[in-house]
C-alpha cells in the first residue's frame, strides 16, 4: 500500500544562514539544516539545503507533501534597490506624493537630516487627468487619449513595471481599471499594480509607497518563484509550494507573486509565530521573541499567546530607532523592532573614538572573520569565540569549523589596538555592547506598545540569540528565559505550524452614528469571501475556516485610528453600538483616559480568513539522557559576575532530557547555536526540550 506524503519542509533565507526544517508526520520525526545562503542565486541556496537535509535524513522527494518558504528577498530587493524600472501614475497635481510624504521631520534638531528616497524617483511620476471624490463619486473621467499618452510616456521611459495610485481610488477603482486596461492593451509586456488591489487604504502617501514596491520588487519574485518552482520539479519534489507572509500566515505562490510586499517580513514572522506556538504549549503566553541572526536581531512582544500585530511597516530606516525615518508599508505584518546587531555585524572604533557595532555586517560572504573565508572584520561572532561561548570545532555541530586566531587578529586590529584594550577585554566589550544596543531596542519597543518588559519571560532564538540572550534578560530585568529547542532554526520551524491565512482590508471613512448595517455586512461578507478564495488556493482540502473581523475607529477629527473587533454573524445596529463601545474602552486602555467626546467614524474594516492545517503541526518533546550524560566536558569562557575567564562545563543540548537541572554559569551547545548562562542561574529542561532559566529579578536590573 502506498503511503500518503508526510514530509514538511520549511525554508528560510537569512541575511548569513539559509536554515531548513523538515518534519515528518508519520514518524514524528524533526530534522535541521544550514547552509550559507547564496547571494548570487538564492533559489540555488535553497535546493542546496533541501538536499542537504533529505540526504542526512533519508527523505525521499515523492514523500514530500508540501514546502513552504520564507525569503529576505523582498525586503534586500527594496533596501538594496534591485527591483525593475517601475513608474508610478497618480493623478494631475499629485504627483509629489512621494516626494512629500507625510510633510514631517522623524528629528527636528537634525540640520543634516538623512532621508530615505522614495522607491520611484520624481522623473517617473506620471499624471493623469481624472478625479474621484472620497465617496467614490466620479468628478472627472480620464480625459479622452490619456492612456496612449501615457503609454507612449512609459514606453520612451524603459519602464517595466508601473504603480498606479489614483486619488480616492479605494472608494472606486474603475479609473484605476481603466488606467490598467489600457495599459495592458498597448504595452503588453509591462506589469501593472493597481493601489485599489494591492492596499485600498484612505491615506494617500501609504497607499503610494506601497502599490510603488509591490510594483519594484514583483517582477523580481515572480522570476525567483518560477527558478524555484522549477528547480523543485526537477528534483522530483511536484507538491505544493506554499509561502510565509509577513503577518504570520501561508499563501499560495501566486498570491505571492500578486503581492510580494507583502512578504517584506517574512522570515521574522517565522520566528514569532514559533515562539508563541512553543509559548502556549508551555504555558507561558507572554513573551519577549528576541530573534538575533547573522545581520540583524528582532524583537516582537508574545501577548496573550499571540504576537501583536499591526497594519504598517516601514523599512529602509535612516534611523533604525527612529519612527518616520523610512518608507511605510501599508501591509498586515507582525509587531517588530530590528536593529542591525546580527553575529556578523561589524564591530569598530567610529569618528569619536567609541565602539560601535553595526549596522554593517560581514553577511555571509566573506562572513565573520573567524569564518576563514576571507572577512578581516571584527564582528560579534569573532568576539563570542574568543570568549569561549562558542567552540572552534563544534559550530554548526562540527560542519564549520572556525579560526580562532584570525577573529583575534582581527579583534585586536578593529577594536583592541585602536582603545588601548587586551584583546579579550575587547572580544567582552563588544559582546557587552551588543547586549545593551538589544535591550535597548526591546525596552524601546515595548514601551511604544505600552508594555512593561519585565513581566514578560525572554524567548531567545536565531544563530546568536540564545549566546546573547542572558546578558540581554539581565539588562530588562526578566524573570525567566526560556531557550526553546533548535533555536537556531526557529523560523523555518515556524513555517511549519503557521496556518494558511489572508486579510483583506477596505479603507473608507463611514461615520458610526449614520452607518448602514445592511451595506457593512455585506462589505464584509464580500471581503470574507476574498480572502477565503485566497486561503482554498493554499489548502485545498481544508473544513473549517475561521472568519475575524475588525475595524479602525477614531473620534472625528483625529489622524490615527484604534482597531476593535467587529462580532461573527449579522452585522446590525446593535452590532454598531458595540463597536463603539469597545473603541471607548480600547481608547481609555491605551492613552488612560475616557477620550474626547464626539462623533466617531470608522475609517477602514479588515477580515483575516484563517484555515486549520488537516496535515497537523509538529510535536515536540525533550530528548532522552541526563545532565551527567550530556556533559562534554568544560572550557575557558568569559563569567561577566567573576570578571573574567574561568572553567564552564559544557552540555550536549540533544542529551538533556525532561527534568534534568543544573546551575550557571554553563554553555549549553546544539547544532545551530549555542547557550551560555550565568552564574547564579539555576537551568531545567521542560517536557518539549525547551531550556528554562529562573533568573534572580533583583539582580537582573
Amino acid at each position: 500500500m502506498t503511503l500518503p506524503p508526510s514530509v514538511t519542509f520549511g525554508v528560510d533565507i537569512g541575511g548569513t544562514f539559509t536554515d531548513v526544517v523538515a518534519f515528518d508526520a508519520a514518524g514524528g520525526r524533526l530534522a535541521t539544516g544550514k547552509v550559507l545562503t547564496d547571494y548570487q542565486d538564492l533559489a540555488r541556496g535553497v535546493m542546496t539545503g533541501i538536499r542537504s537535509v533529505m540526504a542526512d535524513a533519508g527523505i525521499a522527494a515523492d514523500t514530500i507533501r508540501r514546502v513552504v518558504h520564507g525569503t529576505t528577498l523582498v525586503t534586500n530587493s527594496l533596501i538594496e534597490r534591485r527591483g525593475v524600472p517601475t513608474a508610478l501614475v497618480t493623478t494631475a497635481g499629485f504627483g509629489d506624493v512621494l516626494e512629500f510624504a507625510r510633510e514631517s521631520r522623524y528629528n527636528i534638531y537634525d540640520i543634516d537630516l538623512a532621508v530615505t528616497p522614495p522607491i520611484v524617483p520624481r522623473d517617473l511620476v506620471f499624471e493623469i487627468d481624472e478625479r474621484m471624490d472620497h465617496h467614490g463619486r466620479v468628478l472627472r473621467p480620464p480625459a479622452d487619449g490619456a492612456g496612449a499618452r501615457l503609454a507612449g510616456q512609459l514606453r520612451a521611459a524603459g519602464i517595466e513595471s508601473v504603480a498606479v495610485c489614483l486619488l480616492h481610488a479605494y472608494a472606486n477603482p474603475s479609473h484605476e481599471q481603466q488606467v490598467a486596461q489600457e495599459l495592458a492593451r498597448r504595452l503588453p509586456g509591462v506589469d501593472v499594480c493597481l493601489s485599489s488591489e494591492v492596499m485600498p487604504d484612505v491615506r494617500e502617501y501609504e497607499r503610494a509607497t506601497t502599490t510603488a514596491a509591490n510594483a519594484y520588487v514583483r517582477p523580481v519574485i515572480r522570476g525567483y518563484l518560477r527558478r524555484l518552482r522549477r528547480a523543485l520539479d526537477e528534483l522530483g519534489i511536484r507538491t505544493e509550494l506554499l509561502i510565509m507572509t509577513s503577518d504570520g500566515g501561508l499563501v499560495d505562490v501566486e498570491t505571492a507573486a500578486r503581492f510580494p510586499v507583502r512578504l517584506t517580513e517574512s522570515g521574522p514572522a517565522g520566528g514569532a509565530t514559533a515562539a508563541a506556538f512553543i509559548g502556549g504549549q508551555s504555558g507561558v503566553p507572554d513573551l519577549i521573541a528576541y530573534d538575533m541572526g547573522g545581520t540583524t536581531a528582532k524583537v516582537c512582544v508574545i501577548e496573550g499567546g499571540a504576537p501583536l500585530k499591526s497594519n504598517s511597516f516601514e523599512f529602509g530606516r535612516s534611523d533604525r530607532f527612529a519612527r518616520g525615518s523610512g518608507l511605510p508599508l501599508q501591509i498586515p505584518v507582525v509587531e517588530m523592532i530590528e536593529i542591525g546587531a546580527g553575529g556578523g555585524s561589524i564591530a569598530h572604533v567610529n569618528e569619536i573614538g567609541m565602539l560601535q557595532i553595526g549596522p554593517h555586517s560581514a553577511n555571509a560572504a566573506p562572513g565573520p572573520a573567524c569564518y576563514g573565508l576571507g572577512g578581516e572584520y571584527a564582528t560579534v561572532t569573532d568576539a563570542d569565540l574568543v570568549l569561549g561561548y562558542l567552540a572552534a570545532d563544534s559550530f554548526l555541530g562540527g560542519t564549520m569549523r572556525l579560526d580562532v586566531a584570525a577573529a583575534r587578529a582581527a579583534i585586536d586590529r578593529s577594536v583592541a589596538r585602536p582603545l588601548g584594550l587586551s584583546i579579550e577585554e575587547a572580544a567582552c566589550s563588544i559582546h557587552r555592547v551588543v547586549n545593551a544596543n538589544m535591550a535597548r531596542a526591546a525596552k524601546v519597543h515595548c514601551l511604544e506598545q505600552g508594555k512593561d518588559a519585565r513581566r514578560f519571560a525572554l524567548f531567545p532564538y536565531g544563530g546568536a540569540g540564545p549566546v546573547h540572550a542572558y546578558g540581554v534578560a539581565r539588562l530588562l530585568g526578566a524573570g525567566e528565559l526560556i531557550y526553546p529547542l533548535r533555536a537556531g532554526v526557529l523560523s523555518a520551524f515556524g513555517f511549519l505550524v503557521a496556518d494558511p491565512s489572508f486579510e483583506v482590508l477596505r479603507g473608507g471613512l463611514v461615520p458610526l452614528d449614520d452607518a448602514d448595517p445592511a451595506a457593512l455586512d455585506a462589505l464584509l461578507d464580500d471581503m470574507a469571501r476574498e480572502a477565503e478564495r485566497v486561503v482554498r488556493a493554499s489548502v485545498p482540502d481544508a473544513a473549517h475556516f475561521a472568519v475575524e473581523r475588525a475595524v479602525a475607529v477614531r473620534y472625528r477629527g483625529q489622524s490615527f485610528e484604534l482597531y476593535v473587533p467587529v462580532d461573527g454573524g449579522t452585522l446590525d445596529t446593535a452590532g454598531i453600538a458595540s463597536i463603539a463601545g469597545r473603541f471607548t474602552e480600547a481608547y481609555a486602555a491605551r492613552y488612560h483616559q475616557a477620550g474626547e467626546r464626539g462623533g466617531l467614524e470608522a475609517v477602514r474594516w479588515r477580515v483575516r480568513v484563517t484555515a486549520a492545517d488537516p496535515g497537523g503541526k509538529p510535536r515536540l518533546a525533550a530528548p532522552g539522557g541526563n545532565a551527567g550524560a550530556a556533559r562534554r566536558g568544560q572550557r575557558d569562557a568569559w563569567v561577566p559576575e567573576a570578571g573574567g575567564f574561568r572553567k564552564v562545563p559544557v552540555y550536549d543540548r540533544y542529551a538533556l532530557a525532561a527534568g534534568t537541572a543544573f546551575d550557571g554559569p554553563a554553555i549549553v551547545e546544539e547544532t545551530e547555536s549555542a547557550v551560555f548562562i550565568g552564574a547564579g542561574a539555576r537551568a531545567s529542561i521542560d517536557a518539549l526540550g525547551s531550556l528554562r532559566v529562573a533568573l534572580d529579578p533583583v539582580r537582573a536590573a
